[in-house]
């Protein structure tokens, strides 16, 4: 038999029929719901006198647009308050199972799926939301939709898909002290550029990345479709075993051992080839921080931004444009620089493990008071967690203010939205103009230099804190 990769392995399995010099019908065992790119699909699906075809296969929870203070009163918003009951009305419609605001299972879609046990390896899961390469970490086929194939999905559990080329990335050595799985993916994406990845889907391998927690490696799934990657993936190993078992949603007892049997053999085989591949050495690798409007503008923290010898010309105009827009110089450096907003959640780092990174850094300090800092978990069971291990309280004592679950400032469509002009370390997953709200200047970093940047009111090396 000819060796395959991982993501044959998972999209040849899921083939119902190829189209010749087409796409593919293929085949989605978890279909993911949101307020934002679902309503048109279902009115879609009205108008067609359809149903949902598998309505057991469909999972909704709103989160885009979801207040993160007060959740217990009526929406004051009323687009955010249209769309969720929109949302209740199509799910109750439909037989489809909702996580509904102040469910106990509420939260951002990316979070609520794997920690409850709804992501599997060897599946395939769609959602209408970017990021939804976040559950390939756990050797899944995942991928963001756009709305006219949301309804494809309800009415038919296929989408026409055509194939993606392969990539393989592969990180080996060791993560320095205070170098995280964000650092990981903010300087591959450095490296490749945001197009660098585009028509591929990515397989993350080496020994940094199987060293890396099921939550580190969501994360550096999660910002695969920032270099223009289709999706990401890591094979599943033990570590993903032990996240999964026990969770709600997971096969119990025979069923989880037979389940195991069959995510053992979800590798990459000896032998089996890419279209393109890179190699990058983890001792390389310090806190990250972006310094541009594109997540591809990264640099180390104790980095300069480039200078103009170090552009290609004809990308010199943008990049400048850029710069301006960030009130930054070409060369500049950055440690030192003004921080006002500091945010900490969203589906890159909204989960149990980045709270916990964030309160054993400022366990015993103050936030500068020159800084708003947002702490909002990626779910009501990551709130849960947070207050039963004490961790809301050490936040809330360094004058962190924590919200309720939601996306959050993470793309400013609630009221969570920083000012023009003021500058936020962000521990999400995109930086370009007006993201965090109008005239917002957003810093990518991991949740250890936002910690950082919090206690001191400037961008700081994080490692000096450990």
């Amino acid at each position: 038999m000819e060796p395959k990769t991982l993501f044959d392995k998972v999209w040849d399995a899921h083939v119902v029929e190829k189209i010749d010099g087409g796409p593919s019908v293929f085949y989605i065992d978890k279909h993911l719901v949101h307020e934002v790119t679902s309503p048109q699909a279902f009115s879609g699906l009205e108008a067609r006198g359809m149903k949902v075809f598998r309505p057991e296969n469909t999972l909704a929870t709103p989160d885009h647009n979801i207040p993160t203070e007060n959740q217990h009163l009526p929406i004051k918003e009323e687009l955010s308050r249209k769309q969720i009951e929109t949302l209740t009305a199509n799910c109750e419609k439909n037989d489809i199972t909702l996580y509904g605001l102040n469910h106990p299972y509420n939260g951002i879609v990316h979070v609520v799926g794997p920690e409850l046990g709804h992501t599997q390896p060897g599946m395939t899961l769609v959602c209408g939301d970017s990021h939804t390469s976040t559950h390939g970490a756990f050797g899944a086929v995942a991928f963001g939709i756009g709305t006219s194939e949301v309804e494809m999905v309800l009415a038919t559990q296929c989408i026409l898909q055509p194939k993606p080329r392969k990539m393989l990335i592969t990180v080996n050595g060791e993560l320095q002290k205070g170098v995280t799985a964000k650092d990981l993916t903010l300087y591959v994406i450095a490296k490749l550029g945001t197009g660098g990845a585009t028509g591929y889907f990515v397989e993350y391998a080496g020994s940094a990345v199987s060293s890396l927690s099921m939550e580190g490696r969501m994360t550096v799934c999660n910002m695969s479709i920032e270099m223009g990657a289709r999706g990401g993936m890591i094979a599943p190993d033990q570590t993903t075993f032990d996240y999964v078992e026990g969770r709600e949603f997971a096969p119990k007892g025979t069923e989880w051992t037979k389940a195991v049997a069959k995510w053992k053999k979800l590798k990459t085989d000896e032998g089996a080839t890419f279209d393109k591949e890179y190699v990058f050495i983890a001792s390389d690798i310090e806190p990250m921080l972006t310094y541009g409007t594109n997540p591809g503008m990264g640099i180390g923290i104790l980095g300069h931004i480039p200078s103009e010898k170090d552009i290609e010309p004809s990308e010199l105009p943008t990049f400048k444009k850029s710069l301006d827009y960030m009130g930054f110089n070409l060369g500049d450096k950055m440690l030192g620089k003004k921080v006002d907003y500091v945010f900490v959640g969203s589906c890159t780092n909204g989960r149990i493990e980045d709270l916990r990174v964030l309160a054993s850094a400022v366990k015993g300090k103050k936030k500068a008071d020159s800084v708003t800092a947002w702490i909002v978990p990626g779910s009501k069971q990551v709130e849960k967690q947070a207050k039963e291990e004490g961790l809301v309280e050490v936040l809330e004592e360094a004058g962190f203010e924590m919200r309720q679950p939601g996306c959050s400032a993470c793309l400013a469509m609630n009221d969570d939205k920083v000012p023009a002009g003021k500058y936020s370390v962000s521990t999400s997953n995109r930086n370009f103009e007006g993201r965090q709200g109008p005239g917002a200047r957003t810093l990518l970093a991991s949740p250890l230099t936002a910690a950082a940047a919090a206690v001191t009111g400037v961008i700081t090396d994080p490692r000096e804190f450990l």
